[in-house]
């Protein structure tokens, strides 16, 4: 699961009003590069929690020197955007889990896929 796919990811058992951002529980992190492209993290970037994403680069270790600000006039910034796209794209939980904020539920990531399924009580 690539942090990109985490910023986007909130909890939706029953009674959460706050499920996100969920926490990340890694047991295994992978690092591969990735072909820089600038025009997708900066399409990107807007899409974003800010916040979030620098929360769980800082929680893998992989903060790279986010500022916990977003940088004004990034497109034209391509140091940040190299750190921006190392975060989003290169860095990859395999094992781990996902937790929620609120209820405490963990889903687990397989493989780098998270399992976001509810049992029948949580729906």
């Amino acid at each position: 699961m690539k942090l990109l796919t985490h910023n986007m990811l909130t909890s939706h058992v029953k009674g959460v009003t706050k499920g996100y951002p969920l926490l990340i529980k890694a047991t295994e992190v992978k690092v591969s590069e990735v072909e820089f492209n600038p025009q997708f993290v900066i399409r990107m970037i807007p899409k974003l929690e800010w916040p979030s994403l620098v929360q769980a680069a800082a929680g893998l270790g992989y903060l790279n020197d986010l500022p916990s600000d977003l940088v004004p006039d990034y497109e034209n910034n391509e140091e940040f955007l190299r750190k921006v796209h190392r975060v989003l794209l290169e860095v990859e939980v395999l094992e781990g889990c996902l937790q929620c904020p609120e209820s405490g539920r963990e889903f687990p990531i397989s493989r780098g896929i998270p399992n976001m399924l509810l049992n029948e009580d949580e729906v």
